[in-house]
């Protein structure tokens, strides 16, 4: 029965939502035009942005503007404005993942997160009734997996290009950043996935400054990628400044759904869902609107309940 509430919550919001693509970017160079989904409120003003960076994977349009509908319908009927590119190492458009960037395209999505930072005043205008109704000053980045190391990048993690030359993709216009289910440290890396996502081998959270929620599934483990069964918390144990890190218990990598309504009915999980939606609202409430209340109330709430779906801890800086 409490899954059945959790997935009516997520399924079906009280408040309305507007839906929103595609918006097309040309971006000389790019590989292929930038796609946008655009998910609002019906109604309200001053309405907060999510980026959302969509993580990597075999299939088609999960991995794409059109994936993780459970995220997009939760934010938007609680308030957000989210909008949702396809990266280019989405399989939606099919481009040669053996090129210099392939098959992460590891810089090119930092990249277009910057473009529509740039060009927020463009989406807002092409979104029917959306006109003058965000509030561009109170934007977060929210991403998951290969998403969340994207997100990481925004936050100040560094990376090392095929040249082996730093790169640094700090953005300070975002005010808070939820990373999910990211890659760990590079210097972690197991031997088949450096072989097969040889970029990562470059991730360094030691320069990672700016505060951020991490998000990770105990059970998100695969020993291909690391021996370390905490590999996918690293952006909170190896980096500096204020952080927070909710682990989710029995949390594999998709978290109980995140990824799209039933998109593999043997690990779908409403209420572990719910759960972590519902945390990272009152992280981003606090993040955004200066109110510790939300955070706080999460917490102490969490930490009173006799059988907790996660747990939160967090470090000063």
């Amino acid at each position: 029965m409490k899954n059945q509430t959790a997935a009516a919550k997520i399924a079906f919001q009280r408040n309305p939502v507007i839906s929103f693509s595609p918006i097309l970017f040309n971006i000389p160079g790019r590989g292929a035009e930038l796609q946008i989904k655009v998910s609002a409120p019906a109604t309200g003003n001053e309405l907060p942005v999510i980026l959302f960076s969509h993580g990597g994977g075999t299939s088609d349009f999960l991995f794409s503007m059109r994936g993780y509908g459970p995220v997009a319908d939760y934010f938007a009927s609680q308030g957000f404005v989210v909008i949702q590119p396809t990266h280019e190492n989405s399989k939606a458009l099919a481009l040669d993942p053996t090129g210099p960037e392939g098959p992460m395209f590891w810089k090119s999505r930092a990249i277009d997160m910057r473009f529509i930072l740039d060009h927020l005043s463009e989406i807002e205008a092409a979104v029917p009734t959306l006109k003058g109704r965000m509030n561009k000053t109170k934007i977060a980045a929210v991403g998951h997996s290969l998403g969340g190391h994207t997100v990481a990048m925004l936050a100040g993690m560094r990376m090392k290009d095929v040249e082996g030359q730093e790169v640094s993709f700090d953005e300070p216009v975002i005010q808070a950043f939820v990373i999910i289910s990211a890659p760990g440290d590079g210097a972690d890396l197991g031997d088949w996935a450096s072989a097969h996502f040889a970029a990562l081998k470059g991730s360094d959270f030691s320069r990672m400054k700016r505060e951020a929620l991490v998000v990770a599934g105990d059970k998100d483990y695969h020993a291909v990628f690391s021996a370390r069964e905490n590999w996918r918390s690293d952006a909170y144990y190896r980096s500096p400044g204020a952080k927070c890190l909710l682990t989710v218990f029995g949390g594999e990598h998709g978290l109980g759904g995140i990824m799209g309504y039933d998109s593999d009915e043997k690990s779908d999980n409403p209420e572990m869902l719910l759960f972590v939606l519902d945390n990272i609202l009152a992280y981003l409430q606090t993040k955004l609107f200066s109110n510790t209340l939300y955070w706080e109330n999460k917490m102490q709430a969490l930490h009173k309940e006799a059988q907790p779906l996660g747990k939160i801890e967090c470090k000063e800086a």
